[in-house]
């Protein structure tokens, strides 16, 4: 995992709105677009950016694509920021 990759994901509103919609379970990539008032591809887009950071798992069955959050990747992250807000606090 990159904390590039994962933070430059996190950056966009739309790509935090997915991650909150997964918090309550897997969705079809047609679950998520019609969230939306944009065009299937551009959310397409931010799907794959979301894949590629790791944020997120994609499974295909049959003609549909889901996608569920990775908490395994997110728990890295708060723990990184936990720790560094805990050193802050070590130094005060």
């Amino acid at each position: 995992m990159s904390f590039e990759a994962s933070f430059k994901a996190l950056s966009d509103p739309v790509r935090r709105e997915i991650l909150q919609m997964l918090k309550d379970g897997r969705l079809s990539a047609g679950e998520i677009s019609r969230h939306f008032d944009m065009t299937a591809a551009t959310v397409s887009y931010h799907l794959n950016i979301l894949k590629k950071a790791g944020l997120v798992w994609e499974e295909k069955e049959k003609n549909f694509i889901y996608y569920d959050l990775n908490t395994s990747i997110l728990e890295e992250l708060m723990s990184w920021l936990i720790e560094l807000e805990g050193s802050r606090k070590n130094e005060e």
